[in-house]
């Protein structure tokens, strides 16, 4: 007696009613019994602001913030630990996490085989990116509250700012991964992801840097999250925040449709 295998219900190219929720579902109900895991990618971020925020805050004395007004060091750093606390979580769920569900589980092969479609997929595990990334950012703005690091009510805005840091880097996380073939390529992760986290103003002003190197520190998107969070958690603001603003969203925007274009190829193999 023959067997016969389901196949894909939906077209890939037809367009079909919202459904990227049910991948938030799966999602839950999956990390809901591993929601520890989830934790530890918060406390990254708040032990270096406690070591280097606060410790090399004794030291160093107040440096220049956006738009040029003087800040604490310590209130200059908190943002941009927010803001990688956004990409790191992002970035965690849309390569490591979603490689293993392409390559290894097959997860997205099953799912194929209701009327969800491949964009559904990419939508959905970005989307589900932004809620871990949120996650974090909500803990991280009450530790920053709690230290008295927001000076303005505008500093609740760093929230979604960050909300819009993880669209743009878990976008462009989950297009990386279609290229992937194997777990020696993570080492290409952190091999962005570090020098973004080092070299994008995290922990010093962009006058620090050589001349020659700003233009290209410029190029980082952390800078332009670090930035934003920066002027919304000081409330200060300037021309420059919508084109940070608008440098993540377009980012975010192109890795969306490269990662769903990239999935439908890679699932209809």
């Amino acid at each position: 007696m023959s067997v016969s295998l389901p196949t894909r219900l939906t077209p890939p190219g037809r367009m079909t009613p919202f459904r990227a929720h049910r991948i938030w579902e799966r999602n839950y109900l999956v990390y809901r019994r591993v929601w520890k895991v989830i934790l530890t990618g918060f406390f990254e971020p708040v032990f270096y602001l406690f070591s280097i925020g606060i410790g090399i805050g004794e030291l160093v004395p107040e440096v220049p913030g956006p738009g040029g007004v003087p800040i604490d060091y310590t209130a200059f750093v908190a943002p941009a630990l927010m803001a990688a606390s956004a990409m790191n979580g992002t970035v965690l769920e849309t390569t490591f996490n979603i490689f293993f569900r392409l390559k290894f589980e097959k997860t997205y092969d099953g799912i194929l085989t209701t009327p969800m479609s491949s964009r559904d997929i990419a939508i959905g595990e970005i989307g589900w990116a932004l809620v871990r990334g949120a996650l974090y950012s909500t803990a991280f703005f009450v530790v920053m509250v709690a230290m008295g690091l927001t000076v303005s009510w505008w500093s609740v805005l760093t929230i979604p700012g960050a909300v819009l840091i993880g669209f743009a880097f878990g976008s462009v996380g989950l297009a990386a991964t279609t290229f992937m073939r194997s777990w020696q390529d993570f080492d290409l992760v952190s091999l962005v992801t570090m020098p973004l986290f080092l070299f994008s103003t995290t922990f010093y002003p962009l006058d620090v840097y050589p001349p020659a190197i700003q233009p290209l520190i410029r190029l980082s998107p952390l800078y332009h999250g670090n930035e934003m969070l920066r002027a919304f958690s000081l409330g200060i603001f300037d021309w420059t925040l919508a084109g940070h603003i608008a440098f993540l969203l377009v980012m975010g925007l192109i890795g969306a449709f490269v990662a769903s274009r990239r999935l439908d190829g890679l699932l209809r193999k």
